[in-house]
């Protein structure tokens, strides 16, 4: 008699593992996705497991002229990535560079056009510079792009009350051709 019930002990255990795994997979088939984590599933073979979908990242150019500066022919100066972009008429950029900033004088974001240029002067924080090109006035600041003649970009000193944009050399003599009186200077936050 022992044959006989371990036989019919053994015939219910199997039966009761295949119950027990049928409403398992039963129960995995109608969960939802969220819910569900693929990758600890014993029964998929490890090929045929696939991945959560996931949602491309944008790639944004850092470089690409921002978005919301307007159209044609401008300069646009961004403040927090100190940087700025010569766009001709059809939008695309002939140039872009990074700036410094003088001092803690930032003119507001807007439109602007330039009104002046002057080839050479000492500025306002007492270095000779080159090629500036004024664009606006925040307060007793003019503010405009320029270079130091020694070719130095300032460290910026949150006393003085300046609006010079300083770039290098090569990169005002960019500005001194691009932005003549009248060119438009959008500023971006």
């Amino acid at each position: 008699m022992a044959r006989g019930s371990s036989g019919i002990v053994a015939g219910l255990t199997a039966v009761a593992v295949a119950v027990v795994a049928f409403l398992a997979y039963q129960a995995s088939a109608n969960a939802p996705d969220s819910v569900v984590d693929v990758s600890t599933s014993a029964s998929a073979p490890a090929s045929t497991k696939k991945p959560a979908a996931e949602k491309p990242t944008p790639t944004v150019d850092p470089l690409a002229v921002p978005a919301g500066s307007g159209t044609g022919l401008r300069v646009v100066y961004a403040l927090k990535q100190k940087r700025v972009w010569l766009v001709g008429e059809d939008g695309t950029s002939s140039g872009t560079f990074p700036v410094v900033p003088t001092s803690s004088v930032s003119p507001p974001p807007g439109s602007y056009a330039v009104y002046s240029r002057t080839g050479a002067v000492n500025g306002s924080d007492g270095v000779p510079i080159e090629h500036v090109v004024r664009f606006t006035q925040v307060g007793d600041a003019v503010v405009g792009f320029s270079a130091a003649q020694d070719g130095s970009l300032p460290t910026p000193d949150p006393t003085l009350k300046t609006g010079g944009v300083r770039m290098t050399r090569k990169n005002a003599d960019q500005m001194w051709s691009f932005a003549t009186v009248g060119v438009k200077v959008v500023v971006v936050p």
